[in-house]
């Protein structure tokens, strides 16, 4: 029973199978008929679309400045590209921003285009600093104008983020430099008032000072010197001529007074005639009297006339040595020199005192000049320190206004967007080339089944 009940539905197959070759043929018409109908369906329904490909290059290279300052100090620096980091890869960062939703409307308003058609691929060429984009369209031109606009979006999205980071960066800068200008004025001001109050109204004042001190002591050691040689020739013409200077002085009084040389005269006179009468008569003789009567007037006249004359009364010791020592002596010049002598020597003590109080008083006059220099020095130094940071504050906010590349490298536009010929969707030899493929592999298939009718048959004779 069991077995009759087998043998019935093999026998339905068998019989199947027996026309099988007619239902073999139709399969696989049906299924090229499938294959071949929905591909070019697909052909005619789907719309082409276009790929517009441009590359961007991110430059690595860094730079330093230095910047010297004559007598105020030096100022660097020093902009180190992040493309050398292996911490990260700022083609990344590029990446995230330039996928973002606001680089994306901005390209589409450009564009003036819906947002959602922006979707770009991008691709990130390894050992490279090259970002590949992709950007499809309805055409070729369209595709390339999509291109150009994110290009634009993406140029202005990295400007805006580069100056806000520079302007985020000058602020501290900004107020580091009005503190350090200020700071700058205040010791100008202290500078420009403390040379007023102290009277150095030129840098080199205190150095001409001491020049001038070293000068003055020059001419003072030259004096001295000329001094003493004057007082050595004056003490050896006092000693030659047995005779001091005022007393020269006052023989040459004596001999250039017409008077006083009328007296002498007389004296002379009468001491000559007195001495050849005395020859002939003797003391009493009337002759005798006479002329001793007229000597002694003469030489009382000659006491009074040098006392008048010298403001002093002279010795007849020293009246008859001057007397003698002028009138007919042949010392003239001696005794001019003498008193020459006398005058240089007193010309050149006199010379030297005032060398000396001239010294003292620049002396003085210098060490109050030195302890204002030394303050005057200090608030100099001040007034360069602040002048040195300031300057370098100054070109440290210039030069960081130019380093603008440091944290968003330049990208430079390594080839212009292309206008494609071809479109990238749908691709028709491929789509063709996978339909004869189902085509040929259904056949084949079905072929392979229908070649295994023989066994079917075997099977089907066994049964029976």
């Amino acid at each position: 029973m069991t077995e009759r009940r087998l043998i019935f539905p093999l026998a339905i197959i068998i019989g199947i199978v027996k026309a099988r070759w007619l239902r073999y043929g139709v399969l696989s018409v049906l299924g090229n008929v499938l294959i071949w109908g929905s591909t070019i369906q697909y052909l005619k329904v789907t719309k082409p679309t276009y790929t517009s490909e441009f590359a961007l290059i991110l430059t690595g290279a860094s730079f330093g400045v230095n910047v010297n300052l004559p007598e105020i100090g030096q100022a660097s620096s020093f902009s180190a590209s992040g493309l050398g980091s292996s911490t990260f890869d700022p083609r990344a960062n590029y990446e995230y921003i330039f996928t973002s939703e606001p680089v994306l409307k901005a390209a589409a308003a450009i564009a003036k285009m819906p947002d959602e058609s922006f979707k770009p691929r991008i691709k990130l060429l390894d050992n490279t600093t090259m970002m590949l984009f992709e950007m499809t369209g309805k055409s070729p031109e369209d595709a390339r104008i999509k291109s150009l606009a994110l290009y634009q979006a993406m140029v202005d999205r990295i400007n805006a983020l580069r100056a806000e980071e520079i302007s985020q960066r000058g602020q501290p800068t900004q107020k580091i430099l009005l503190s350090t200008q200020k700071k700058l004025e205040e010791s100008q001001t202290r500078l420009s008032e403390y040379k007023v109050r102290s009277g150095l109204s030129f840098p080199d004042q205190v150095g001409n000072l001491s020049s001038n001190i070293e000068q003055l002591r020059r001419q003072r050691a030259e004096a001295t010197a000329q001094e003493q040689l004057t007082s050595k020739r004056m003490q050896q013409l006092i000693q030659d001529l047995g005779l001091t200077p005022q007393e020269a002085a006052d023989g040459f009084l004596l001999h250039a007074d017409q008077i006083f040389q009328k007296n002498l005269k007389d004296y002379s006179e009468a001491t000559t005639s007195l001495e050849v009468l005395m020859t002939k008569y003797g003391d009493n003789h009337p002759q005798v009297i006479k002329e001793s009567k007229r000597r002694e007037a003469a030489w009382i006249a000659l006491l009074d006339r040098s006392k008048f004359l010298t403001r002093k009364q002279l010795t007849p010791n020293t009246l008859i040595r001057l007397t003698l020592a002028v009138n007919g002596s042949g010392r003239d010049t001696l005794f001019q020199s003498l008193i020459v002598y006398q005058s240089d020597q007193k010309g050149l003590l006199a010379q030297i005192k005032a060398l000396d109080s001239e010294i003292a008083r620049l002396e003085r006059r210098l060490d109050s000049l030195s302890q204002r220099q030394s303050i005057l020095e200090n608030l100099k130094r001040d007034q360069q320190i602040a002048e040195a940071v300031f300057a370098s504050t100054l070109t440290k906010l210039d030069l960081g206004q130019g380093d603008i590349f440091s944290a968003y490298p330049l990208i430079q536009m390594a080839m212009q967007p292309s206008l494609p010929k071809d479109p990238t969707t749908p691709k028709k030899g491929l789509i063709f080339a996978g339909a004869a493929a189902g085509s040929v592999f259904s056949t084949l298939g079905l072929l392979i089944l229908w070649i295994r009718k023989p066994w079917i048959d075997k099977l089907a004779n066994w049964l029976s």
